[in-house]
Protein backbone atom coordinates (compact mmCIF):
# COMPACT_ATOMS: atom_id res chain seq x y z
CA UNK A 1 0.00 0.00 0.00
CA UNK A 2 1.41 3.74 -0.79
CA UNK A 3 1.74 6.15 1.95
CA UNK A 4 -0.11 8.89 1.01
CA UNK A 5 1.94 11.17 2.33
CA UNK A 6 3.98 10.10 -0.17
CA UNK A 7 2.07 11.65 -3.12
CA UNK A 8 1.96 15.30 -4.87
CA UNK A 9 -1.15 17.13 -5.11
CA UNK A 10 -1.36 16.25 -9.32
CA UNK A 11 -0.39 12.79 -8.22
CA UNK A 12 -3.21 12.09 -5.77
CA UNK A 13 -5.53 13.81 -8.37
CA UNK A 14 -4.86 11.25 -11.30
CA UNK A 15 -4.95 8.48 -9.04
CA UNK A 16 -8.43 9.20 -7.44
CA UNK A 17 -9.66 10.04 -11.97
CA UNK A 18 -8.41 6.91 -12.49
CA UNK A 19 -10.91 5.56 -9.70
CA UNK A 20 -13.92 7.12 -11.05
CA UNK A 21 -13.45 10.18 -8.29
CA UNK A 22 -13.61 14.26 -8.87
CA UNK A 23 -10.85 16.07 -9.03
CA UNK A 24 -11.43 18.53 -6.45
CA UNK A 25 -11.24 15.82 -3.78
CA UNK A 26 -7.65 15.60 -4.11
CA UNK A 27 -7.69 19.23 -2.43
CA UNK A 28 -9.80 17.95 0.29
CA UNK A 29 -7.58 15.53 1.07
CA UNK A 30 -4.74 17.53 1.26
CA UNK A 31 -6.33 20.19 3.57
CA UNK A 32 -6.88 17.68 5.93
CA UNK A 33 -3.47 16.34 5.68
CA UNK A 34 -2.18 19.64 6.00
CA UNK A 35 -3.81 20.36 8.86
CA UNK A 36 -1.54 17.53 10.75
CA UNK A 37 -1.27 14.03 11.35
CA UNK A 38 -5.26 12.65 10.70
CA UNK A 39 -5.57 9.82 12.85
CA UNK A 40 -7.89 7.99 10.25
CA UNK A 41 -9.74 8.64 7.18
CA UNK A 42 -13.20 8.36 8.72
CA UNK A 43 -12.53 11.36 10.20
CA UNK A 44 -11.86 13.00 6.68
CA UNK A 45 -15.69 13.97 7.46
CA UNK A 46 -16.79 16.04 4.18
CA UNK A 47 -15.33 13.02 1.89
CA UNK A 48 -18.15 10.39 1.35
CA UNK A 49 -18.17 7.44 2.42
CA UNK A 50 -17.27 5.21 -0.92
CA UNK A 51 -14.21 7.59 -1.33
CA UNK A 52 -13.14 7.17 2.20
CA UNK A 53 -13.75 3.14 1.82
CA UNK A 54 -11.49 3.34 -1.33
CA UNK A 55 -8.99 5.49 0.77
CA UNK A 56 -8.73 3.02 3.73
CA UNK A 57 -7.79 0.00 0.95
CA UNK A 58 -5.49 1.56 -1.09
CA UNK A 59 -3.53 3.86 1.10
CA UNK A 60 -1.10 3.78 4.21
CA UNK A 61 -2.39 7.17 6.70
CA UNK A 62 0.31 7.01 9.25
CA UNK A 63 3.94 5.12 9.01
CA UNK A 64 5.41 6.73 12.07
CA UNK A 65 4.56 6.25 15.56
CA UNK A 66 5.86 7.92 18.45
CA UNK A 67 7.70 5.63 20.63
CA UNK A 68 8.93 7.65 23.28
CA UNK A 69 10.21 10.81 24.63
CA UNK A 70 13.23 12.03 25.92
CA UNK A 71 13.42 15.23 27.79
CA UNK A 72 16.79 17.08 27.79
CA UNK A 73 17.23 18.48 31.26
CA UNK A 74 18.44 21.73 29.62
CA UNK A 75 14.85 21.84 28.39
CA UNK A 76 15.79 23.23 24.73
CA UNK A 77 15.98 19.61 23.38
CA UNK A 78 13.69 16.47 22.90
CA UNK A 79 14.44 13.47 21.42
CA UNK A 80 11.58 11.34 19.93
CA UNK A 81 11.78 7.69 19.46
CA UNK A 82 9.81 6.61 16.24
CA UNK A 83 8.73 3.05 15.17
CA UNK A 84 7.66 2.08 11.79
CA UNK A 85 5.79 -0.09 10.04
CA UNK A 86 8.69 -2.19 9.68
CA UNK A 87 9.54 -2.30 13.30
CA UNK A 88 12.57 -0.33 12.64
CA UNK A 89 13.11 2.63 14.94
CA UNK A 90 14.73 5.78 14.37
CA UNK A 91 14.89 9.22 16.16
CA UNK A 92 14.53 13.20 15.39
CA UNK A 93 15.54 15.79 17.52
CA UNK A 94 13.14 19.08 18.34
CA UNK A 95 14.93 21.90 19.43
CA UNK A 96 13.87 24.97 21.01
CA UNK A 97 15.38 28.03 20.26
CA UNK A 98 14.29 31.93 21.25
CA UNK A 99 13.29 32.45 17.49
CA UNK A 100 10.79 29.28 17.74
CA UNK A 101 10.99 25.71 17.03
CA UNK A 102 13.78 23.35 14.79
CA UNK A 103 13.61 19.84 14.38
CA UNK A 104 16.05 17.52 13.23
CA UNK A 105 14.97 14.69 11.03
CA UNK A 106 16.78 11.16 10.33
CA UNK A 107 16.83 10.27 7.12
CA UNK A 108 17.97 6.29 7.11
CA UNK A 109 17.66 3.68 9.28
CA UNK A 110 21.36 3.39 10.12
CA UNK A 111 23.86 4.62 8.21
CA UNK A 112 26.55 3.54 5.75
CA UNK A 113 29.16 6.38 5.99
CA UNK A 114 31.00 4.84 8.83
CA UNK A 115 32.66 8.29 10.22
CA UNK A 116 35.22 7.14 12.92
CA UNK A 117 33.68 9.35 15.82
CA UNK A 118 30.05 8.96 15.20
CA UNK A 119 28.18 6.22 17.32
CA UNK A 120 25.07 7.22 14.74
CA UNK A 121 26.57 5.33 12.07
CA UNK A 122 28.63 2.54 13.95
CA UNK A 123 25.66 -0.68 13.89
CA UNK A 124 25.38 0.20 10.05
CA UNK A 125 22.85 0.68 7.23
CA UNK A 126 19.56 -0.58 7.09
CA UNK A 127 17.20 1.43 4.51
CA UNK A 128 15.91 4.22 3.69
CA UNK A 129 13.29 6.18 4.97
CA UNK A 130 11.03 7.76 2.25
CA UNK A 131 9.43 10.81 1.89
CA UNK A 132 6.48 10.17 4.28
CA UNK A 133 8.51 9.01 6.95
CA UNK A 134 10.80 12.05 6.70
CA UNK A 135 8.29 13.87 6.83
CA UNK A 136 6.12 12.48 9.73
CA UNK A 137 8.86 13.14 12.11
CA UNK A 138 8.47 16.80 11.23
CA UNK A 139 4.62 15.89 12.00
CA UNK A 140 5.13 14.55 15.24
CA UNK A 141 7.39 17.34 16.14
CA UNK A 142 4.68 19.96 15.56
CA UNK A 143 1.98 17.89 17.47
CA UNK A 144 4.26 17.85 20.29
CA UNK A 145 5.37 21.51 20.20
CA UNK A 146 1.73 22.40 19.80
CA UNK A 147 3.38 25.37 17.59
CA UNK A 148 4.96 25.64 14.20
CA UNK A 149 7.90 24.26 13.37
CA UNK A 150 9.79 27.55 11.97
CA UNK A 151 13.19 25.23 10.60
CA UNK A 152 13.78 21.69 9.42
CA UNK A 153 17.49 19.90 9.38
CA UNK A 154 18.00 17.05 7.56
CA UNK A 155 21.00 15.92 9.88
CA UNK A 156 19.67 12.83 12.19
CA UNK A 157 20.73 9.59 11.03
CA UNK A 158 21.79 8.72 7.89
CA UNK A 159 23.25 10.56 4.81
CA UNK A 160 20.97 12.20 3.20
CA UNK A 161 22.28 12.67 -0.08
CA UNK A 162 22.48 8.71 0.27
CA UNK A 163 18.78 8.94 -0.15
CA UNK A 164 18.34 11.24 -2.59
CA UNK A 165 15.75 10.31 -4.56
CA UNK A 166 12.99 10.56 -1.26
CA UNK A 167 14.90 13.25 -0.13
CA UNK A 168 14.30 15.48 -3.05
CA UNK A 169 10.75 14.51 -2.27
CA UNK A 170 10.69 15.39 0.99
CA UNK A 171 11.63 19.20 0.34
CA UNK A 172 9.32 19.11 -2.74
CA UNK A 173 6.63 18.10 -0.25
CA UNK A 174 7.30 19.75 2.84
CA UNK A 175 7.58 23.46 0.87
CA UNK A 176 4.84 23.08 -1.29
CA UNK A 177 1.85 25.72 -0.70
CA UNK A 178 -0.43 22.82 -0.73
CA UNK A 179 1.58 20.95 2.51
CA UNK A 180 3.13 22.38 5.45
CA UNK A 181 4.18 25.34 3.09
CA UNK A 182 7.53 25.29 4.78
CA UNK A 183 10.03 27.64 2.13
CA UNK A 184 13.24 26.12 1.47
CA UNK A 185 15.32 28.47 2.89
CA UNK A 186 14.44 27.19 6.22
CA UNK A 187 15.37 24.11 5.45
CA UNK A 188 19.07 22.35 6.20
CA UNK A 189 20.16 19.58 4.16
CA UNK A 190 23.86 17.86 5.80
CA UNK A 191 26.25 15.61 3.95
CA UNK A 192 29.41 13.97 4.54
CA UNK A 193 30.39 14.77 0.60
CA UNK A 194 28.86 12.40 -1.73
CA UNK A 195 30.20 14.41 -4.74
CA UNK A 196 27.63 13.61 -7.37
CA UNK A 197 24.86 13.99 -5.75
CA UNK A 198 25.80 17.47 -4.82
CA UNK A 199 26.03 18.11 -8.53
CA UNK A 200 22.78 16.33 -9.04
CA UNK A 201 21.22 18.82 -6.21
CA UNK A 202 23.27 21.64 -7.66
CA UNK A 203 21.10 21.35 -11.25
CA UNK A 204 17.63 21.31 -9.05
CA UNK A 205 18.37 25.19 -8.11
CA UNK A 206 16.50 24.70 -4.53
CA UNK A 207 16.72 27.16 -2.16
CA UNK A 208 18.11 25.16 0.90
CA UNK A 209 21.11 25.46 2.65
CA UNK A 210 23.66 22.84 2.09
CA UNK A 211 25.89 22.15 4.97
CA UNK A 212 29.11 20.34 4.11
CA UNK A 213 30.50 17.70 7.20
CA UNK A 214 34.26 18.45 6.31
CA UNK A 215 36.03 17.76 10.18
CA UNK A 216 39.63 17.62 8.26
CA UNK A 217 41.61 19.86 6.24
CA UNK A 218 44.13 17.18 4.57
CA UNK A 219 43.28 14.19 2.72
CA UNK A 220 45.00 11.44 4.73
CA UNK A 221 43.04 12.50 8.14
CA UNK A 222 39.77 12.96 6.47
CA UNK A 223 40.42 9.38 5.15
CA UNK A 224 41.05 8.27 8.71
CA UNK A 225 37.62 10.13 10.01
CA UNK A 226 35.56 9.83 7.01
CA UNK A 227 36.00 6.90 4.85
CA UNK A 228 33.64 8.53 2.35
CA UNK A 229 36.78 10.69 1.87
CA UNK A 230 38.85 7.75 0.23
CA UNK A 231 35.82 7.70 -2.77
CA UNK A 232 35.30 11.65 -3.03
CA UNK A 233 38.47 13.28 -1.96
CA UNK A 234 38.71 16.89 -0.13
CA UNK A 235 39.68 18.57 -3.84
CA UNK A 236 36.62 16.89 -5.73
CA UNK A 237 34.78 18.17 -2.75
CA UNK A 238 35.45 21.86 -2.66
CA UNK A 239 35.76 22.14 -6.23
CA UNK A 240 31.58 20.59 -6.45
CA UNK A 241 30.83 22.97 -3.42
CA UNK A 242 32.30 25.91 -5.43
CA UNK A 243 29.97 24.87 -8.45
CA UNK A 244 27.06 24.45 -6.15
CA UNK A 245 27.56 28.29 -4.55
CA UNK A 246 27.99 29.36 -8.07
CA UNK A 247 25.24 28.13 -9.79
CA UNK A 248 22.86 28.71 -7.07
CA UNK A 249 24.62 31.82 -4.97
CA UNK A 250 23.58 29.73 -1.66
CA UNK A 251 26.54 30.05 1.13
CA UNK A 252 27.14 26.83 2.29
CA UNK A 253 28.17 25.83 5.75
CA UNK A 254 31.09 24.01 6.73
CA UNK A 255 30.39 21.84 9.40
CA UNK A 256 33.92 20.95 11.57
CA UNK A 257 34.06 18.75 14.84
CA UNK A 258 36.65 19.45 17.25
CA UNK A 259 38.70 16.82 18.21
CA UNK A 260 41.22 17.18 21.17
CA UNK A 261 44.73 16.79 19.44
CA UNK A 262 43.22 15.60 16.68
CA UNK A 263 42.38 18.38 14.29
CA UNK A 264 42.56 21.58 16.70
CA UNK A 265 45.75 22.95 16.46
CA UNK A 266 46.26 26.35 14.71
CA UNK A 267 47.84 24.28 11.66
CA UNK A 268 44.57 23.27 10.97
CA UNK A 269 42.91 26.50 11.14
CA UNK A 270 45.30 28.02 8.72
CA UNK A 271 44.50 25.33 6.14
CA UNK A 272 41.06 26.00 6.56
CA UNK A 273 41.20 29.33 5.78
CA UNK A 274 43.42 27.89 2.46
CA UNK A 275 40.51 25.66 1.27
CA UNK A 276 37.70 27.70 2.00
CA UNK A 277 39.16 31.24 -0.07
CA UNK A 278 37.70 31.76 -3.04
CA UNK A 279 33.74 31.36 -2.01
CA UNK A 280 31.13 32.46 0.19
CA UNK A 281 31.17 30.03 3.08
CA UNK A 282 30.22 29.81 7.16
CA UNK A 283 32.06 27.37 9.69
CA UNK A 284 30.06 25.58 12.34
CA UNK A 285 32.48 24.60 14.73
CA UNK A 286 30.95 21.47 16.59
CA UNK A 287 32.37 20.65 20.44
CA UNK A 288 32.50 16.57 20.11
CA UNK A 289 29.95 14.34 21.88
CA UNK A 290 32.06 11.88 23.17
CA UNK A 291 30.70 7.93 22.63
CA UNK A 292 32.57 5.96 19.86
CA UNK A 293 36.36 4.99 20.27
CA UNK A 294 39.10 7.12 22.21
CA UNK A 295 37.75 10.52 20.42
CA UNK A 296 37.41 13.43 23.12
CA UNK A 297 35.99 16.88 22.75
CA UNK A 298 38.67 19.76 22.70
CA UNK A 299 38.60 21.97 25.70
CA UNK A 300 36.80 24.79 25.55
CA UNK A 301 39.17 27.15 25.11
CA UNK A 302 40.91 25.61 22.39
CA UNK A 303 37.59 25.66 20.55
CA UNK A 304 37.57 30.11 21.42
CA UNK A 305 41.23 29.95 20.59
CA UNK A 306 40.40 28.32 17.10
CA UNK A 307 37.22 30.15 16.71
CA UNK A 308 39.19 33.76 16.93
CA UNK A 309 41.79 32.27 14.77
CA UNK A 310 39.67 31.23 11.75
CA UNK A 311 37.78 34.86 12.33
CA UNK A 312 41.51 36.84 12.53
CA UNK A 313 41.88 35.14 8.86
CA UNK A 314 38.93 36.53 7.85
CA UNK A 315 36.14 33.65 8.11
CA UNK A 316 32.78 33.47 9.42
CA UNK A 317 32.32 31.31 12.30
CA UNK A 318 29.98 30.34 15.32
CA UNK A 319 30.38 27.34 17.84
CA UNK A 320 27.27 25.05 18.01
CA UNK A 321 25.60 25.20 21.07
CA UNK A 322 25.11 21.80 23.13
CA UNK A 323 21.69 20.78 23.22
CA UNK A 324 20.36 17.32 23.95
CA UNK A 325 23.38 15.52 25.00
CA UNK A 326 22.42 14.07 28.21
CA UNK A 327 19.40 12.16 26.53
CA UNK A 328 21.85 11.31 23.84
CA UNK A 329 20.47 13.47 20.85
CA UNK A 330 23.27 15.71 20.46
CA UNK A 331 25.28 15.75 16.89
CA UNK A 332 26.84 12.05 16.43
CA UNK A 333 24.91 10.85 19.14
CA UNK A 334 21.59 9.67 17.39
CA UNK A 335 20.88 5.92 16.79
CA UNK A 336 22.29 4.52 20.04
CA UNK A 337 18.20 4.40 21.89
CA UNK A 338 17.23 2.72 18.55
CA UNK A 339 19.87 -0.19 19.04
CA UNK A 340 19.63 -1.11 22.92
Amino acid sequence: MINIRNLKLEELNDILIKAGYQRFRAKQIFNWLKLGRVADFDLMTNLPADLRKYLKQTFVLNSVKLERLLKSSCGSATKMLCRLLDGNLIEAVIMKYKYGFSVCVSTQVGCRMGCAFCVSGMHGFVRNLDAAEILEQVLLAREFAGERIGHVVLMGVGEPLDNFDNVVRFVELISSTEGLNIGQRNLSLSTSGVVDKIYQLMDLKMQITLSISLHATNDSLRNRLMPINRRWNLSQLLEACKEYFRATRRRISFEYIMLNQVNDSMVFAEELKRLLCGFAAHVNLIPANCGRGDFKSSDPKVIKAFQKRLEDLGLNVTVRRKLGDDVNAACGQMRSSCVK
